[in-house]
C-alpha cells in the first residue's frame, strides 16, 4: 500500500511540473588566468506541449526536420510571397508602359 502512495506522489509532482513548467538555466565558463576561452549557456524548459504553446514556444511545429506541416507551411508562404511579387511586378510594368505612352505623345 505504501508503494502506491509513493508512485501517486511522483505522478502528482510530474503532473505539476508539466502543468506549470520548470526552467533550468546555467552558464559554464572555461578560462585560464582570467581569460575567458569558452562560455556555454544551457537553458532547459520542461513543460507540457499545451503549456509550451501557451508561453509561445512552438518551434517544433515549424521545424521541417520534425514535422511535415512545416514544409507545407513553408511552401504556402513562398507561394504567397511569389504571388505578391508577381502582382507587384505587373503593377510596375503597367506603370512603366503608361509612362512610355505619355512620354512619346
Amino acid at each position: 500500500m505504501e508503494h502506491s502512495m509513493q508512485s501517486s506522489t511522483i505522478v502528482d509532482v510530474l503532473e505539476k511540473i508539466l502543468d506549470k513548467g520548470v526552467v533550468i538555466a546555467g552558464d559554464i565558463t572555461v578560462g585560464i588566468a582570467d581569460i575567458e576561452l569558452l562560455t556555454i549557456k544551457i537553458r532547459l524548459i520542461v513543460a507540457s506541449v499545451d503549456k509550451a504553446k501557451e508561453i509561445g514556444m512552438d518551434w517544433w511545429e515549424t521545424d521541417p526536420y520534425l514535422t511535415s506541416k512545416a514544409s507545407e507551411h513553408s511552401t504556402k508562404a513562398l507561394e504567397e510571397e511569389n504571388k505578391r511579387l508577381l502582382e507587384r511586378l505587373e503593377s510596375l510594368e503597367e506603370s512603366l508602359s503608361a509612362n512610355r505612352i505619355i512620354s512619346t505623345e
